[in-house]
């Protein structure tokens, strides 16, 4: 979705009806996860992906009859389809995809939806995606993590379900959809539950050319980037062009006021004990997910022996990823990125490391 905001929010703006088809489940090896996403415009222009490639061509037709007639749907494509030699996916998994029409009429919530993603605001988004009454279908409620929005009677039996975990719903990690059987009045319908947050926070401490490379890597992967480094003649938008934020201040002082939560990874490049020290016992002790820091084995010695001079206990150092980075034989600054950031990944979502050729098994978790 954030992917697209500036083409649907033009799309949107005409006031012409644009489908967007959003995948709710997967089984086995399908090739995009829940909460993969094609919007299909009046003029038939297409943007995203819901699969790869494997079924884009008979999704875009679905999509172009939503726009038509202004009918949400929902189909499965894979193994299990009676077109699976048409449409099936050639790596053997399956996948549903639900499409739905998107105007001022039909969403009159979208502009707020756009502002929350804009915004980094977290925002759930509860559809009705089967319903055995068809003017239900694509009944929808957008949550916060604390506001209340007002009631309506299409929208009653949704939120009985959703105001028991408000917070959850609109604060959980990633763009991804959750089936759930909605609870009371209704349970013979199936709502799908979107989650927008935040992007993740990457904090870079350094300036140097890794620090460079990493933090163009990060952004590519999808964080908010922050750079930060006391030396204002090296941290300069020159050096690190298209950055979130960029910061000239201590490392340490920085971190002590700014928002971090489990989903934040700090990196320290400086190779400076009088930088590096100080940021790593104040982010050593913080509720992140991740930390890492630069420097030889050599180097990495020393630091634990400052940190430990500086009252670190060894429960506290087993946080520390150091020597940064995972075992790639990576030389370049951008290797080394690719390194940090394979790291980071694994340390998010897991993972063995090893190559997928040598593994069994499912390759998405």
């Amino acid at each position: 979705m954030r992917e697209l905001l500036d083409h649907l929010e033009a799309w949107y703006r005409t006031g012409r009806t644009f489908a967007l088809a959003t995948v709710v489940s997967t089984l086995r090896s399908a090739p995009r996860d829940a909460g993969a996403v094609m919007a299909v415009s009046a003029d038939g222009t297409a943007l995203g992906s819901v699969s790869g490639g494997c079924v884009e061509g008979a999704v875009y037709e679905l999509a172009l009859e939503v726009v038509e007639d202004g009918r949400p749907r929902t189909a499965a494509y894979g193994i299990s389809d009676d077109d699976a030699l048409m449409v099936g996916l050639t790596c053997g998994g399956t996948l549903e995809v639900y499409v739905e029409p998107v105007d001022p009429s039909r969403f009159p919530e979208f502009p707020e939806l756009i502002a929350a993603l804009r915004e980094g605001r977290p925002i759930a988004v509860a559809t009705v995606v089967s319903t055995p009454t068809p003017e239900r279908l694509g009944t929808r409620v957008l949550v916060g993590p604390d506001e209340g929005d007002a009631d309506s009677p299409r929208t009653a039996s949704i939120r009985a379900m959703l105001d028991a975990d408000r917070t959850t719903l609109a604060g959980s990690d990633g763009d991804a959809l959750v089936p759930v059987q909605a609870l009371g009045v209704r349970q013979d319908e199936v709502v799908f539950v979107r989650s927008h947050v935040p992007r993740p926070r990457l904090l870079v401490f350094g300036s140097n050319d890794y620090a460079v490379a990493v933090a163009r890597a990060g952004a590519f992967a999808g964080f908010r980037v922050t750079v930060c480094d006391a030396r204002p003649v090296f941290a300069t938008a020159d050096r690190f062009p298209g950055v979130d934020e960029l910061v000239v201040d201590w490392p340490d002082r920085y971190l002590a006021d700014t928002r971090v939560d489990a989903r934040t990874a700090i990196c320290v490049l400086t190779h400076d004990p009088k930088f590096d020290v100080p940021v790593l016992v104040r982010a050593l002790r913080m509720p992140v997910g991740y930390v890492g820091a630069m420097g030889s084995r050599r180097a990495h010695e020393d630091r634990l022996l400052r940190l430990r001079e500086a009252g670190m206990t060894e429960a506290e150092l087993e946080r520390l990823h150091s020597p940064i980075g995972l075992d790639l034989g990576a030389r370049t600054p951008q290797e080394t990125a690719i390194a940090v950031l394979a790291e980071i990944i694994r340390s998010r979502h897991g993972g063995t490391t090893r190559p997928l050729s040598l593994t069994t098994g499912r390759i998405h978790r």
